[in-house]
């Protein structure tokens, strides 16, 4: 007997869809049949890919009655109009991390979906792991004694890339604290049980030319006396994949003398639409675009990462990795794990029993929700120097 498919409309074909791609046509649990766009190029590449519907509005594209889901991979600041709209039409929702830009937004579209009846899914993030769960077991299981500290560590070239004006502004969702901090507190919530009780940071901004949240380091203190410090870095000298063997963020191999190449991608870039043209040359329907992956996809490819991870536990250390986790007792210890079959098949099973198995998510809108207050405490806190209290933090369901 088939397994049932879950029938998926796509809000928003830009970055987050084109990073999502691989994972939504490999995965045979799911059918995209519907998506919109304000860009047409993006629409008619969308019907020829998929033979699927394009419509013009989120609103027009809820009507569609085929439609389980919808997968919103809008901008941060819309998220909170085309959640409401999508739940109100009682559609369940995938909604791109983080959820929104404010804690109001937040519970309002917890709200919109209780009220609906749907389930509300935020991800994709780093927490959805293979890796990151496999430490989360490891972590319950004392195999190592208790969770003590959590380090966690990331230099990339993220403020190098392609940027419009609005993604360089805090209060429009902009910078590295709402884009890539939301990946550094899921993974550490969810290992350190999620209940955070404090945060105190600092972010750096260092760049004239690229005038934003470019980096920070929190220490996020939770229940029970753990302590995680997080650290990001998005000026795009360091690279921290070489802690990982040179696999990159999205599980293949990258080639270190690439080294800088971001940067240099910019030189001939001298002004705003320049940079916008290039982002929407290789968003999808773009001139310079992600293809539709093939059926050799997977091959060498490893599971999705954020960086460099450490986990201490009284009697020992642990070390998740895209291939492995290294566990450093009074002898060290590797335990390989079976490649992915598919790329984010863990984002994908999580909505999908939600949808048709009724299975209440663990990266439900109270956990984005939790997530989000972390990374507005970062702000807050390296404004005014300050240690935050947080109150609203859920706990971890394993």
């Amino acid at each position: 007997m088939s397994t049932k498919k879950l029938n998926l409309g796509i809000a928003g074909l830009g970055r987050g869809f084109s990073v999502m791609l691989p994972a939504l046509t490999l995965n045979p649990m799911i059918n995209i049949l519907a998506a919109t766009d304000l860009r047409r190029s993006a629409l008619d590449r969308f019907e020829n890919d998929f033979d699927g519907k394009a419509y013009t509005s989120l609103q027009s594209m809820c009507s569609d009655d085929r439609l389980d889901a919808i997968y919103i991979a809008t901008p941060h600041q819309f998220h909170i109009d085309h959640v409401t709209l999508a739940a109100g039409m009682g559609k369940h929702i995938l909604v791109e991390k983080p959820m929104a830009i404010t804690i109001d937004e937040c519970t309002a579209m917890i709200k919109a979906a209780r009220n609906a009846g749907v389930y509300l899914v935020v991800g994709h993030s780093h927490s959805f792991d293979t890796p990151i769960k496999k430490t989360q077991q490891i972590i319950e299981a004392e195999t190592l004694g208790k969770l003590k500290m959590i380090t966690a560590l990331n230099y990339t070239d993220f403020l190098y890339r392609p940027r419009r004006p609005e993604e360089f502004v805090t209060a429009m969702g902009g910078g590295v604290v709402f884009s890539q901090g939301s990946h550094q507190v899921d993974i550490v919530r969810l290992l350190a049980g999620g209940r955070g009780e404090s945060v105190y940071a600092a972010i750096g901004d260092w760049d004239e030319n690229r005038p934003a949240d470019g980096a920070y380091t929190a220490l996020i203190k939770f229940a029970d006396g753990v302590f995680a410090n997080i650290s990001y870095n998005g000026y795009g000298r360091f690279d921290t994949d070489q802690f990982t063997g040179w696999i990159s963020e999205s599980g293949i191999a990258k080639d270190p003398d690439n080294y800088g190449v971001a940067r240099r991608s910019l030189e001939k870039i001298n002004n705003d639409n320049a940079e916008i043209l290039l982002k929407d040359s290789r968003a999808y329907g773009g001139e310079s675009s992600v293809s539709i992956p093939t059926s050799n996809y997977m091959k060498n490819r490893y599971y999705e990462h954020f960086g460099s991870l450490i986990v201490s536990c009284t009697r020992g250390d642990i070390n998740p990795l895209p291939d492995r986790i290294d566990l450093y007792g009074d002898q060290k210890k590797t335990e390989i794990l079976k490649p992915p079959t598919f790329p984010r098949a863990e984002v994908f099973e999580e909505l999908y029993d939600a949808v048709f198995k009724g299975i209440e998510p663990l990266h439900n809108g109270e956990w984005g929700r939790a997530n989000l207050e972390m990374c507005l405490a970062i702000i807050k806190s390296a404004e005014n120097g300050k240690e935050i209290k947080l109150k609203y933090q859920v706990p971890a369901k394993g």
